[in-house]
């Protein structure tokens, strides 16, 4: 019993829930962070993507079954090693998906049809869409926007359009990191059949990847930067005119997120270096929690940001 619970608590792969931490964006970034209402909803959304999330990644085990058991690591999964029957993954991933839903639709109606248009795309992704170049990349970083926009209608509150073009190009950028490093893992592995494994990596080369990676880090860099210095998020006003000229104290005092850029300039260095020099970036979860300066960065980040919304910006809206 202890050892199936274990090959479960495998199947499901709980370490990706960090993923789903981004249904928080709207709410933190919106000033309803503290609100009773506002975060009751975006832990429930929380946790249907746990759910949601969980059961893609049993069907696309299954699914990938015959490709897993040829891959270096991928081989040791619960239903590819045997560890786990298909029979039982099929059942419990059902059960996942009912039971995630349920509550979804007790949440808000769009973010039932959020849940829904994510299991749609897991699902056409584990099929054949995978097996696409290029938009297997897109399809990866759907997942990312779609768990943002899920925390949006979870809570009815809107994010700003360069967040969004933040979430789109960080997202973009994570699944390139993620097929750059498995086509270096398969490269190094004179045994692996790169085509037979994962057929849109045969279309992909390093240079190709490379570019890809650069212009999403690059565009991710941009848009957040845009976003720190356009946005106004609310919170308490901090007079700082005693220190800096009139001239300028409303300008620091609207552009305090500004300071945020430097962990998320360091984060996306940090994170080329473990795809680059570390050949990793295949499981950006595990680089995440596995990277301590890459984690301490992101951790430096979070509190940044709650801080300076919540204590330090003015008050006037966006």
């Amino acid at each position: 019993m202890i050892k199936l619970a274990f090959n479960i608590l495998r199947l499901v792969r709980p370490r990706q829930w960090i993923k789903n931490f981004a249904v928080f964006a709207p709410i933190t970034f919106a000033g309803g962070l503290f609100d009773a209402q506002f975060l009751t909803n975006a832990i429930g959304a929380f946790i249907v993507f746990c759910g949601l999330s969980s059961a893609t990644y049993i069907i696309n085990d299954i699914f990938d079954i015959k490709k897993d058991r040829l891959h270096p690591f991928k081989k040791f999964r619960p239903i590819a090693h045997g560890d786990i029957p298909v029979s039982f993954g099929i059942s419990f991933a059902v059960l996942l998906i009912v039971a995630s839903l349920y509550l979804a639709k007790g949440i808000t109606p769009t973010f039932f049809a959020i849940g829904i248009v994510y299991l749609f795309i897991q699902f056409f992704y584990s099929m054949f869409l995978k097996s696409l170049a290029v938009v297997d990349i897109l399809a990866i970083a759907s997942g990312y926007i779609l768990r943002v926009y899920g925390g949006e209608f979870a809570t009815g509150l809107h994010i700003s359009v360069w967040l969004l073009l933040t979430t789109i190009s960080i997202s973009l950028f994570i699944a390139i990191g993620k097929r750059r490093s498995e086509l270096t893992l398969l490269s190094a592995n004179k045994e692996a059949d790169i085509a037979a494994t994962r057929e849109s990596l045969s279309h992909y080369s390093d240079r190709l990847l490379d570019v890809y990676a650069s212009i999403f880090a690059t565009s991710t860099f941009i848009a957040y930067s845009l976003f720190t210095f356009l946005e106004n998020p609310g919170g308490f006003r901090l007079n700082v005119s005693v220190l800096v000229p009139d001239t300028l104290s409303a300008f620091f005092e609207r552009k305090w997120l500004m300071i945020t850029i430097l962990p998320v300039v360091y984060g996306l260095m940090r994170y080329l270096q473990d795809i680059y020099e570390k050949h990793e970036g295949e499981s950006p979860e595990r680089v995440l929690l596995s990277d301590k300066p890459l984690l301490t960065s992101v951790i430096i980040w979070v509190i940044m940001v709650v801080v300076l919304i919540y204590f330090v910006s003015p008050n006037s809206a966006f």
